[in-house]
């Protein structure tokens, strides 16, 4: 197990490296940002002190090479709008965007695993049929589009919700609805097939043929096999939740990272977007991480295969 849990740490680095050399080089191919921090007015000797300042008259490399030695330390640097460290802008925000992940997925589960489940056991009924066209519209549907229709219809329409802003639970309702729409639908496909996988083995005809009950069968000896793909799937869609936050929280006016992201990205600032890439990044991989090692206590058959190799 210690030798897996080195290894997957060395991966997970890796990610994180390659991560940070693609976001580097997609930013400083944007253009230059100094044009976009001096007025219209600015005289090219002002750009060029300003581009000496933030060092960007050295070769990418040498760039990069700073970066990365400050990003092991820490240390993102200031951003270029707000003069501000990147990471206190990002460890500001954070909690919103982790709020509305975590509210948005909470709320997947919550609908889209018992759905499912039910599913699968009526298979080919009208409940069946109609759980796949939830997961067929879930999956078809826009986030953007369907956070405009949750606002005209519950915010403008009825008023029973905020449009935007961060204002207690009320205001938590739609975005969060706008987030886990796809995630749902992705999980509720899993559950259902996972279960109709596990009633399908012997030991659960067996159950049924020794007259337990369905509830039991169910419950007792389905679920719990049914359930170890879904913490895969869990850890994978906290991740897609995370980047779906960038659009989510621009609709919603939601002040998280992911708004924090978009306006940074437009005004080309580097330091910015390097750390907020990062913070998630480092998020997404210790939760997949922290998926991967739980994984082994569901089924103990993975820990023997991999102690096999």
């Amino acid at each position: 197990m210690l030798g897996y849990v080195g290894r997957r740490l060395l991966q997970s680095l890796g990610v994180l490296l390659g991560v940070s050399v693609i976001v580097f080089l997609l930013l400083h191919l944007t253009g230059d940002p100094t044009r976009l921090l001096l007025p219209l007015e600015a005289r090219e000797e002002d750009v060029r002190q300003l581009r000496a300042l933030l060092g960007l008259d050295d070769p990418l490399w040498v760039q990069y090479v700073r970066f990365l030695g400050r990003a092991i330390r820490g240390d993102f640097g200031l951003s270029f709008k707000h003069q501000l460290p990147a990471l206190t802008l990002i460890f500001q925000t954070l909690p919103a965007t982790l709020q509305l992940t975590a509210a948005g997925l909470g709320l997947a589960l919550v609908v889209a695993v018992p759905a499912g489940i039910l599913a699968a056991l009526r298979r080919n009924s009208m409940v069946d049929a109609i759980c796949s066209i939830g997961v067929l519209l879930g999956q078809a549907m826009p986030v953007y589009w369907l956070g405009l229709l949750l606002i005209m219809v519950f915010a403008v329409g009825l008023g029973w919700f905020p449009a935007a802003g961060r204002d207690g639970i009320r205001s938590l309702v739609l975005p969060a609805m706008a987030l886990g729409a796809f995630s749902m639908a992705r999980i509720a496909r899993m559950a259902r097939s996972g279960m109709l996988e596990v009633l399908a083995q012997d030991y659960v005809r067996t159950a049924r043929a020794a007259g337990l009950r369905a509830f039991v069968v169910t419950y007792k000896y389905a679920l719990k096999n049914a359930a170890i793909p879904l913490v895969t799937i869990v850890g994978l869609e906290f991740g897609v939740l995370l980047g779906g936050a960038v659009i989510t929280e621009t609709i919603f006016a939601w002040p998280g990272v992911g708004r924090l992201a978009v306006d940074a990205i437009f005004s080309r600032d580097y330091p910015l977007v390097q750390a907020i890439v990062a913070v998630l990044a480092t998020v997404f991989v210790v939760i997949n991480l922290v998926v991967d090692l739980v994984y082994p206590y569901l089924d103990p058959r993975i820990v023997y295969v991999r102690s096999a190799r």
